[in-house]
């Protein structure tokens, strides 16, 4: 953990033993393992208290995300009501494109499915004129 090894460990025994002697060495032992044993709790109450803050302002970030988007949903919905209703594109003739394309029968609509109305198109934007190109002169 802090890069000791076991000789270094070794030699702050018989350094405590020498100093402290056989007699005070088990008690200042065991008082030196609670002590490492408190602050070991008290760490991890730490940790686990900030890691709980941390999910905690994780939970109410993506709360007040969710707020924002239903918001903005609303907003949609009132603004464009017909979004909802978009037509659906047509189905891909296969028959398009081929060079031996036979003519089908057209489909018949489904009595059922709602009319949708034909929306107009937006007018194109109108071409710069251009001169007319004189081919004799030279380029």
């Amino acid at each position: 953990m802090f890069g000791i090894s076991f000789s270094e460990l070794l030699l702050v025994g018989l350094v405590a033993l020498l100093v402290l002697g056989p007699e005070r060495l088990p008690g200042a032992a065991r008082t030196a393992g609670l002590w490492i044993g408190r602050l070991k709790r008290s760490f991890n109450s730490i940790k686990t208290e900030i890691e709980r803050e941390i999910g905690a302002d994780e939970i109410r970030r993506q709360l007040h995300n969710e707020h924002i988007l239903s918001l903005e949903q609303e907003a949609r919905k009132i603004l464009n009501p017909e979004a909802e209703h978009k037509p659906a594109a047509p189905p891909a003739n296969p028959a398009e494109g081929s060079h031996g394309s036979v003519p089908t029968a057209p489909q018949a609509a489904d009595p059922a499915a709602p009319q949708q109305a034909e929306l107009p198109l937006a007018p194109s934007a109108p071409t710069p004129p251009t001169a007319p190109h004189d081919s004799t002169k030279a380029p």
